[in-house]
């Protein structure tokens, strides 16, 4: 008690480490080089990475098929891998876009698209989540064995 800060007497005798400390994710660090809080509110979109965004895309296209095909969807997984595996199948001569699994032994379908192929097939001026959702349509039109005019009339607009 008598090792006590004056500070800490004039405070009513509580001592300083009891009192309420700021947010340490909110204060720079000692030699001021850390930022002092978020640099965008986590609920504006360029609070976002690259990969929540393009989770995004293929959520929103995924959730469009399904308004219509949701019967035919319903035991489809869909994931999203950075690249595609190194070991490309025969008629594949450049990176895939996506590649669509049938349900075979007990797993069910599948449909995989790759980010890094589709980011860079992407033209500046063309909505990604467009090409996205073209991607999907025609792997979706793979599984089911139709046309992607079929899956989505909006296709290749």
């Amino acid at each position: 008690m008598a090792q006590r800060s004056k500070r800490a007497r004039q405070a009513g005798g509580v001592p300083p480490l009891a009192l309420p400390r700021r947010s340490q994710a909110r204060r720079r660090d000692r030699r001021g080089r850390g930022l002092r809080g978020p640099l965008m509110p986590p609920a504006l979109p360029g609070a976002l990475s690259r990969s929540q965004r393009f989770d995004e895309h293929v959520r929103a296209a995924m959730a469009r098929l399904s308004r219509t095909w949701h019967k035919q969807l319903a035991g489809v997984e869909v994931a999203v891998e950075q690249v595609p595996p190194s070991d490309a199948a025969r008629w594949e001569d450049s990176a895939p876009l996506a590649r669509a699994f049938p349900a075979a032994a007990g797993l069910p379908a599948r449909i995989v698209l790759y980010r890094a192929p589709i980011e860079a097939r992407a033209q500046p001026g063309r909505d990604l989540g467009i090409l996205v959702l073209d991607v999907l349509v025609e792997e979706v039109a793979q599984l089911l064995g139709r046309d992607p005019q079929d899956i989505d009339p909006g296709y290749g607009d």
